[in-house]
């Protein structure tokens, strides 16, 4: 990955003797679903919740359902995570031996609810007058409770997973060796820049990523939603410089990802010049997005042309995430019409 980018000032890899996310310059990902289901576990099950007219127990996690992943894009870390959560409860009325069972279900535990809008339901596997009362102690004095261990989760996930992220420099102290090791090291690169830029080019094999996306809107829609800065930013949740005519430029993910359009033929087809902040400067991948308009649909076909095969999973993983979850998410259309 590193030969991608010689001569180019940020690879300069004194400051970190291993080389490694120079200048925590890479996107990176860091995959949590495991973690996070082990955490939720450890924070929920074997919870107790007891007072003077019923006590309730968490007794396992029936299932839990979603992802969770960390970033690391420019130094700056971004968490995305979505759980649906069902668990498990027992309990009883003091002074009394009857068990009264139910599950409790948390299905929007998401970056985009505060820990106050996390809805927390709670139902009985056997409604009865004993079990309605231990019902109603669990919803008024354990959804808070509930709400402290998901605060946890949600702090854990940020402070003690994502450790070991953003790479340290080397001390100030040897800045001064630094100094001279980059002079050295640009002297290098400015001597053969032009030989080892051809060589680097020569180097990258490259790949084609094809994706079929279903979007419940029309052709029209889904276009402007490409094409209309307003929409762009409302899905991208950030501010974008763009300007959609032929050979007109866009930058999104605060300049991660930059290009030019190459033809634009409303409802129907979008070309495009794309790239990512990572790969090397003369590198761009050609994106084609056919739209199909169907009777109650679109079919969406994204073909992007000279990806490096190192980065095709990963290619894959950010359209998905970064595009076609988050249109959905924001204007509805992967709800059926």
């Amino acid at each position: 990955m590193a030969k991608w980018g010689e001569g180019d000032p940020r690879w300069i890899v004194e400051e970190r003797p291993d080389a490694t996310n120079v200048n925590n310059w890479h996107w990176t990902e860091k995959n949590a679903c495991q973690w996070s289901k082990d955490k939720l576990a450890s924070l929920l099950v074997g919870m107790v919740l007891e007072n003077d007219v019923a006590k309730c127990e968490i007794v396992k996690i029936d299932s839990c359902e979603g992802e969770a992943v960390a970033n690391n894009r420019k130094g700056k870390l971004i968490f995305f995570y979505e759980w649906d959560l069902t668990l498990s409860w027992k309990g009883h009325l003091s002074g009394t031996a009857k068990e009264i069972e139910g599950t409790i279900n948390i299905p929007n535990l998401s970056e985009e609810n505060s820990v106050a809008e996390i809805e927390i339901n709670i139902s009985l596997k056997e409604p009865s007058n004993e079990a309605t009362i231990v019902k109603d102690f669990l919803y008024h004095q354990g959804r808070s409770k509930i709400r402290d261990q998901l605060e946890k989760y949600i702090k854990d996930l940020k402070e003690e997973f994502s450790k070991g992220m953003i790479l340290p420099k080397k001390d100030i102290e040897s800045s001064s060796k630094a100094k001279v090791s980059k002079e050295s090291l640009k002297n290098i690169h400015n001597s053969d820049n032009g030989a080892k830029e051809d060589k680097s080019k020569s180097k990258i094999d490259t790949t084609t990523v094809v994706m079929d996306v279903v979007f419940q809107c029309s052709g029209e829609d889904f276009y402007n939603v490409l094409t209309t800065p307003e929409l762009v930013s409302a899905f991208t949740q950030q501010s974008v410089t763009f300007q959609a005519t032929k050979g007109g430029k866009f930058q999104l993910f605060d300049g991660n990802i930059t290009g030019e359009f190459l033809e634009l033929c409303p409802g129907k087809k979008i070309v495009k010049n794309w790239r990512t902040k990572q790969w090397p400067d003369w590198l761009y991948s050609t994106v084609t997005v056919t739209i199909n308009q169907q009777e109650d649909h679109t079919k969406v076909k994204v073909t992007l042309v000279g990806v490096p095969k190192s980065d095709e999973a990963i290619t894959r993983q950010n359209w998905e995430r970064y595009y076609f979850t988050p249109i959905k998410r924001t204007f509805g259309y992967g709800m059926l019409l």
